[in-house]
């Protein structure tokens, strides 16, 4: 089993930055690919980024690039989401998910471990 706990979610004003924290217990993250999704109210959990086990693979939701970056720390058993120029359709609960495995897939059901998830509410 892994257990996921997301961090670092929170209000900020549009333009603002947040960076998302996913910390692992249970498992050696380093054995595990990695995504990031979100869910807005009455919508859909989507995909918005996602990274490889070595860290080498890397992709987004068009409507993130340029904006948001991925990055895992295999030695602290952990991966970040950096949220640049946020806008107010960032608003959701973002969720880290990992699969076992050595690519990252954009879809939901292709990962098996789920964080509860952090609020990020971009509002003035």
């Amino acid at each position: 089993q892994v257990q996921l706990l997301e961090s670092g979610g929170g209000l900020v004003q549009p333009g603002g930055s947040l960076r998302l924290s996913c910390t692992a217990s249970g498992r050696i993250l380093s054995n595990y690919a990695m995504g990031w999704f979100r869910q807005a109210p009455g919508k859909e959990r989507k995909f918005v980024a996602g990274i490889s086990r070595s860290g080498g693979g890397i992709g987004y939701e068009d409507s993130v690039k340029g904006r948001f970056t991925i990055s895992r720390d295999n030695a602290k058993n952990a991966v970040y989401l950096q949220m640049n120029s946020l806008k107010p359709e960032d608003t959701a609960v973002y969720y880290c998910a990992a699969r076992f495995g050595s690519s990252y897939y954009t879809e939901v059901n292709g990962y098996a471990y789920w964080g509860q998830g952090t609020q990020v509410t971009v509002s003035s």
